[in-house]
């Protein structure tokens, strides 16, 4: 009788989406976030020392009380201030204070779209994701108002926690690890998810972001996993091969160099269950080779990055050094399978014209909101060429992907810089349109 009645004691199926997924989440409209905050000047003051206040949340006009609030990110964080601006990417964590939640979410996002001026660039990477079916965090687009006054329009992002694990993984969800360095110019071996030996003090950037609480036997697990990653051997005993592979197809599509194929190996999270490692999706507005670290010159080349290989997508060093891609693709199989969901993300999402129609569709809804928020980063002028700069560019890397799986264009660094003769040309893109450091200074 309480499993058949179970919805009306709170309980739900794993397959099940919860209430805040059709609630805040519904993509098909922008919706309101009034934050309500004792000393907002204050809160903006000490923003980057990312301590939580408590607030009230009002979503879509229903209130929540007691809400823990911060700001969020790295170099967006502390650009955002070097520069002079207030418009913090920020936190909200409905169970910080009390044991509340949004309709079961515990913790969400508000992306201030730095260096974004389309302020789509993650929301279409997430929604490639999606289409891919990548376990991916759910977004919407809130306008934001502060103690009543207009703050602008963000980009609400279900935070990789519990709910995120309820909903993706069921209720008995592994482990949950977002690894991140404490120095770039360290090794950060455990990043690039290399083993180094079977002390789990050796994997500190792993374990210390961990979202619960590994138990001894879970970083035995994790440790064993990429023990078997390092020999590239019964890979599928470690690794979900196959959402790996849909996860790479993807990443790989959107040139992020600030990602785990990039020089950072950061931004993503890693998932464990029962000795089975998945890498999520996470944080992508310096996507669409917009990020120049590590970038070959010259950085703003358009042709180089819609043409960049889909075989060798970094250079030799970092590919060598990222196991979970580099020895997944020694797997002719795997290869093979990888270059399959490339067909399909390009032929039903790109040359279908999905891609476009969903881009228009968000583009349309969220240009009232745009032209009218009062801490954008950029003019609506500069939003609207942001657009149409991002649309084009991922027209064009379809294109150029087509010619790659096909042959017609060279797949790998090596074989590019032999032959460029078929390249899809990209000269009328200027990559800093979408979003740049300089445009904080204006």
């Amino acid at each position: 009788m309480i499993f058949m009645q179970g919805e009306r004691f709170g309980l739900q199926l794993a397959s099940a989406n919860p209430d805040y997924a059709t609630r805040l989440f519904d993509r098909e409209k922008v919706h309101t976030i009034d934050l309500i905050v004792e000393d907002w000047d204050s809160f903006l003051a000490n923003a980057s020392g990312e301590q939580y206040v408590s607030c009230t949340v009002v979503v879509d006009g229903e209130s929540f009380n007691h809400v823990g609030l911060r700001a969020k990110g790295n170099n967006s964080l502390r650009l955002t201030e070097e520069y002079g601006h207030d418009r913090y990417s920020l936190k909200l964590e409905f169970d910080h204070f009390t044991a509340g939640s949004y309709y079961g979410l515990d913790k969400l996002s508000l992306d201030s779209s730095f260096q974004d001026n389309s302020y789509l660039k993650t929301y279409l990477a997430y929604d490639m994701m999606t289409y891919m079916e990548v376990p991916t965090p759910l977004c919407s687009y809130v306008w934001v108002r502060v103690n009543g006054e207009d703050w602008g329009l963000f980009l609400a992002i279900e935070e990789p926690e519990e709910a995120f694990c309820r909903r993706n993984f069921g209720a008995n969800y592994g482990q949950l690890y977002k690894p991140d360095y404490k120095s770039l110019n360290a090794e950060n071996a455990d990043i690039a998810l290399k083993y180094i030996d079977n002390e789990p003090e050796s994997y500190d950037n792993i374990f210390r972001n961990a979202k619960f609480d590994p138990d001894i036997s879970a970083k035995n697990r994790l440790i064993e996993a990429l023990r078997t990653l390092s020999t590239g051997e019964d890979l599928q005993t470690a690794v979900d091969v196959d959402e790996v592979l849909r996860y790479f197809t993807v990443q790989v599509f959107v040139v992020n160099m600030d990602s785990y194929l990039g020089r950072t190996g950061h931004n993503y999270f890693l998932y464990e269950e029962d000795g089975v490692l998945s890498i999520l999706p996470w944080d992508y507005n310096l996507a669409f080779a917009t990020y120049s670290l590590g970038m070959p010159n010259p950085i703003n080349d358009a042709t180089l990055y819609v043409n960049y290989p889909i075989n060798t997508p970094a250079a030799g060093s970092v590919m060598l050094n990222r196991p979970l891609y580099h020895n997944v693709m020694k797997n002719n199989d795997y290869f093979h399978q990888y270059h399959a969901y490339f067909n399909t993300l390009i032929s039903d999402y790109f040359e279908s014209g999905l891609f476009e129609q969903r881009a228009d569709a968000a583009s349309a809804m969220i240009a009232p909101y745009v032209e009218r928020d009062p801490t954008a980063f950029c003019s609506f002028a500069d939003h609207k060429l942001g657009v149409e700069t991002l649309k084009q560019f991922c027209l064009l890397r379809a294109e150029s992907i087509r010619g790659q799986l096909d042959g017609t264009i060279p797949a790998t660094i090596r074989g590019q810089e032999e032959d460029k003769s078929n390249f899809v040309d990209a000269s009328s893109i200027w990559l800093p349109d979408m979003g740049e450091v300089a445009d904080l200074k204006d």
